[in-house]
């Protein structure tokens, strides 16, 4: 990067006299005929600009640095002191506190499933929320936007129906399947390409297949805790009713209070604990690269970056989707073998960042975004103690946190579904088959989901 104004930068040191915008005469384009990237033409023009009206002449060195470290009110590697808001920041923490509240229930439901030690899903929760953050941070720093990430709801709902006949070995191999895939797209640009081979109804009814179970348990619950289960349902509706943007934050603080109430939880071993992480050997086999990691690949893509970039591009944000893509999958790598599933752009908390809440002016929303990473950050490290309240909680109130909270999800899928005019058939056949939770072959129904959803739909619309 640095060799494009080479000859300019001799010129500027071995000339003697004072520089100004006439004499210089640093053009769009170098002494080889190249651009001048942005940021430095733009913060050279800044100090050539202001030299015409100085009552001295502004020193090579001064240009020189400009050139190298750039105008802070110009460049997008900085990070502006004035950018800061209070609302900014209430907004990244109000979207971590909703990621913890719904997605982190799931995560822990297939934790239980997999019957792992509390040890092993503290470290689960460090690597996902590292990862969001690291992520989170750069992406919002270097781009000026409120990128939210977060880690992949949908696909940990996979993990669910694949635990414990899965190893948790070979889901962390399935991780960095994904996540190399992952990357093989973002860096070859293809994202959309992609999205345009598999039919929006087929996705979307392979999602509503994944995830109806986890609305089904909601209302099962009923049947072993009653009170807490209803109490839990009728706060939803009302939160719902009156404050939607908070309702998943309000009905965990809900949900708790009815259990302690009712002499149902055991906060009084929580405390304060840091994550030691662990690290997990991955091990591939087929059944967990066709089962797990091809499907945690479709649902990333068309549940969190298709409605995540949405979100982006309806606020203003005309970003493409490669840098986010590809910086998450490097991230999903990282943190993998910690047992850190795919971290992706957010889809369900982008919008409490991307709006007017965090900020009236949209070139200052990022600050959200840096803020939120900087909470998931804090809240990862303190994992051992986010777990210890999740298992002083009793089941039944983390199945109906979690069916709840996917609600909309659920609908606006099983609403793809419907809108699928002219394939609607076989993106209800993917539904059915997907949410039938069978296995076959040692293969997953989500697997068999988009199979069969695909094969219904070339036989359907072949041209005769």
């Amino acid at each position: 990067m640095m060799q494009f104004y080479t000859l300019d930068i001799l010129i500027f040191l071995t000339s003697k006299k004072p520089a100004n915008f006439a004499t210089v005469g640093i053009q769009p384009q170098n002494s080889h005929g190249d651009c001048i990237p942005l940021r430095y033409r733009t913060a050279t023009k800044s100090v050539l600009d202001a030299s015409a009206d100085a009552p001295y002449p502004v020193s090579h060195k001064t240009i020189f640095r400009e050139m190298m470290v750039g105008n802070t009110s110009s460049t997008g590697m900085t990070l502006r002191k004035a950018d800061w808001s209070a609302s900014a920041v209430a907004a990244g923490f109000l979207a971590v506190l909703v990621s913890y509240a719904g997605p982190l229930a799931i995560f822990y439901q297939a934790a239980q499933a997999g019957q792992m030690s509390n040890a092993m899903f503290a470290s689960w929760v460090w690597a996902i929320s590292i990862g969001a953050a690291v992520s989170g941070i750069y992406l919002s720093w270097k781009l000026k936007v409120p990128v939210i990430t977060a880690w992949s709801a949908p696909g940990t709902a996979l993990l669910i129906t694949l635990f414990p006949a899965l190893s948790i070995n070979q889901a962390v191999g399935a991780y960095i399947t994904a996540a190399v895939i992952l990357l093989a797209i973002g860096l070859s640009g293809y994202f959309d390409r992609v999205m345009a081979w598999i039919p929006k109804g087929i996705a979307s009814g392979m999602m509503a297949g994944i995830l109806l179970p986890f609305g089904l348990n909601a209302f099962k619950a009923i049947g072993s805790l009653p009170l807490l289960s209803c109490g839990m349902i009728a706060a939803y509706l009302i939160f719902k009713r009156y404050a939607p943007r908070y309702a998943i934050v309000l009905l965990l603080a809900a949900g708790a209070a009815m259990a302690w109430l009712g002499g149902l939880t055991h906060f009084a071993g929580v405390r304060v604990e840091l994550v030691t992480p662990q690290f997990i050997a991955p091990a591939w086999s087929w059944p967990s690269t066709f089962s797990l990691a091809l499907p945690l690949v479709l649902t990333t893509l068309t549940g969190q970056y298709l409605p995540g970039m949405a979100v982006l591009r309806s606020s203003g944000y005309d970003n493409g989707v490669k840098p986010i893509l590809t910086s998450n999958s490097l991230v999903s790598l990282a943190v993998a073998c910690f047992g850190g599933i795919t971290i992706a752009i957010a889809a369900i908390t982008a919008a409490m960042c991307t709006g007017r809440d965090a900020h009236e002016d949209p070139s200052k929303r990022y600050i959200a975004g840096i803020a939120n990473g900087v909470f998931y950050l804090i809240a990862g490290l303190c994992g051992g103690s986010i777990v210890m309240l999740f298992a002083a909680m009793p089941k039944e109130l983390i199945a109906t946190l979690a069916g709840l909270a996917l609600l909309g999800a659920i609908m606006s899928n099983l609403g793809g579904v419907a809108a699928a005019d002219d394939h609607r058939e076989a993106a209800l056949i993917t539904f059915l088959a997907t949410a039938s939770g069978m296995t076959f072959l040692g293969l997953g129904s989500a697997f068999w989901g988009i199979l069969i959803g695909m094969l219904s739909y070339a036989v359907l619309h072949t041209k005769k």
